[in-house]
């Protein structure tokens, strides 16, 4: 018996901006029919807002016959609120939030300070 997987998807696509962009999108879409972006870029993508732009800077950088699907991730902080959270769910934009460890430890040493 034989498998084949005919287009598969990236669950974890670092695509970034600009030129960066421009080079890794076109090479991903040919590859992968989805994948999940991740949102750590300069500033990071923390809003619905920044990641619909984010996905249509991408879905313009791809060649025109592309049906590549680039699933937007938000990055959290510890100022994303739960609406933030709730409305990038329910426009279909984000399918995950993303937690880095140094935002984790700033949200830790403020938590010890509130507390004495």
């Amino acid at each position: 018996m034989e498998l084949s997987i005919t287009q598969p998807d990236d669950w974890h696509l670092h695509l970034r901006d600009g030129d960066v962009l421009k080079a890794v999108v076109s090479h991903s879409a040919h590859h992968f029919g989805r994948a999940i972006v991740m949102p750590n870029l300069k500033p990071p993508i923390t809003t619905t807002a920044a990641a619909v732009a984010y996905r249509e800077t991408i879905l313009k950088s791809l060649p025109a016959d592309s049906d590549f699907n680039p699933l937007m991730t938000l990055y959290l902080t510890d100022t994303t609120s739960p609406i933030e959270i709730k409305l990038a769910k329910s426009m279909h934009v984000s399918q995950e939030t993303k937690l880095n460890f140094s935002e984790l430890n700033r949200a830790k040493e403020r938590a010890k300070s509130y507390l004495g």
